[in-house]
């Protein structure tokens, strides 16, 4: 009595996958009898790890930006200020600051005289902006001694007329920790003979370094006390400084804020002076990541073509399985897994590239300026002189499922193509 040969096609579903999984790697490992499917495999998954690894590392960079933007650079700048369009009195401020205490959203909240001076010293004179301040209330609202690489905030208030200064600025003036700088006031003193500028000589008691040009070397700042002297306010000041709960929301904030101020007064939000350079940021972290994810489509598309090819290579292999009893669906499956397989190990080779990358690449930037001696970022150019990076969790789960999902939607085409194979027309050529 002829014995039946077992059909692959009775096996159980578990069994089905298992068979699967097995021809799959196979196919994906490195084998004497499977070399060309093997390199176009790898070939394959070099491809989707080397665009995930730089499509995460430039996420990274540009999330840098961002965090540089928004927590540095205006920590130290206020999120708004009121001012007013003329001098007046403490009374009227008094108005102002009952204004502000009153919104909810306002978190603090620091007087300000901002002027304009020159700062010099025996050959070299450079203007600035002046800001006085209250050492106590503007560490409430400001982070500058983070960037403070001698002294601090507090140095201000250990004396009369000390002054903090930017390090490029300081470096200019060729000044360091107690030196003095001579800070003239655009004001002008009229006497009988000649109008002479009023100028006080300033003690250094710190120097900060931010890392941007508007502010290390073109700001300086001394106590309100010392600005009112040197200004001649008496007992007022140019604005109150004001820090609000969420900075990207400033606009409609200050919106709120003006129709419940006096009359005389405006406000003015960090979004003057940084607003184009962040709004640039999101632009471009928008338009590189558009630009990335073709790269990792292009990535994709080439796991169509080697899963073709493979297709192609392997008719022979196909019509066996078919005649063996094995179903078009399995054979679609076997593709498909094998896919699903490179796709899943491209995307965790690619996100371990790119998460060393981002935690590398500033410090690589670093070595680069130090050995060719040049510079990479411009603080005249870019908000920051250096290149930060930040990881965040979220582009890294976005950046996987999204790449997993298209290595999947690239078996679909060669899948089909394997499980329409005619076992006969594929062995005539063997």
């Amino acid at each position: 009595m002829a014995t039946e040969t077992p059909r692959i096609g009775k096996l159980p579903s578990f069994a089905e996958n298992s068979f699967a999984l097995f021809v799959a790697l196979r196919y994906v490992s490195v084998g004497r009898r499977s070399q060309l499917v093997s390199f176009m495999s790898m070939l394959s998954i070099s491809g989707l790890a080397l665009g995930i690894s730089i499509l995460i590392t430039v996420l990274s960079v540009m999330n840098g930006f961002d965090r540089e933007v928004r927590e540095n650079i205006l920590g130290i700048l206020p999120h708004g200020t009121v001012k007013a369009l003329d001098r007046v009195s403490l009374d009227q401020w008094a108005a102002v600051q009952e204004v502000l205490d009153e919104n909810p959203t306002v978190l603090a909240t620091a007087p300000l005289i901002e002027e304009t001076g020159v700062l010099a010293v025996p050959g070299y004179a450079k203007g600035v902006v002046v800001n006085g301040v209250d050492p106590a209330m503007e560490a409430q609202i400001s982070i500058i001694d983070r960037f403070m690489i001698s002294g601090g905030l507090v140095g201000l208030s250990e004396g009369r007329f000390r002054i903090l200064l930017g390090a490029t600025l300081a470096e200019n003036l060729g000044v360091g920790l107690g030196d003095k700088v001579s800070l003239y006031s655009l004001n002008v003193s009229v006497n009988p003979l000649v109008a002479l500028p009023t100028q006080r000589q300033f003690t250094v008691a710190g120097i900060y370094r931010v890392g941007t040009l508007e502010l290390d070397s073109a700001m300086a700042m001394i106590t309100l006390q010392d600005a009112q002297a040197l200004y001649r306010y008496r007992d007022t000041y140019t604005g109150i400084r004001f820090k609000v709960e969420d900075l990207l929301a400033i606009r409609g904030e200050a919106q709120v804020i003006s129709t419940t101020l006096p009359q005389g007064f405006a406000v003015e939000t960090w979004t003057r002076l940084f607003g184009n350079i962040y709004e640039n940021i999101q632009f471009s972290r928008s338009i590189v990541g558009f630009l990335l994810w073709l790269l990792v489509g292009v990535a994709a598309f080439n796991l169509v073509v080697s899963l073709i090819m493979i297709v192609r290579d392997k008719r022979g292999d196909i019509a066996i399985l078919r005649t063996i009893g094995a179903s078009p669906k399995m054979i679609g499956r076997i593709f498909m897994t094998q896919g699903c397989i490179v796709g899943l190990i491209g995307t965790v080779i690619g996100v371990t590239l790119g998460v060393i990358f981002s935690l590398t690449v500033g410090d690589f930037a670093a070595l680069v300026e130090r050995t060719f001696d040049i510079q990479l970022l411009s603080a005249e150019v870019y908000p920051v002189d250096f290149l930060p990076s930040q990881i965040r969790i979220g582009d890294i789960v976005g950046v996987s499922i999204g790449v997993f999902l298209l290595s999947v939607l690239a078996t679909l085409y060669p899948a089909y193509r394997a499980a329409n194979v005619q076992p006969a027309e594929a062995l005539r050529f063997e």
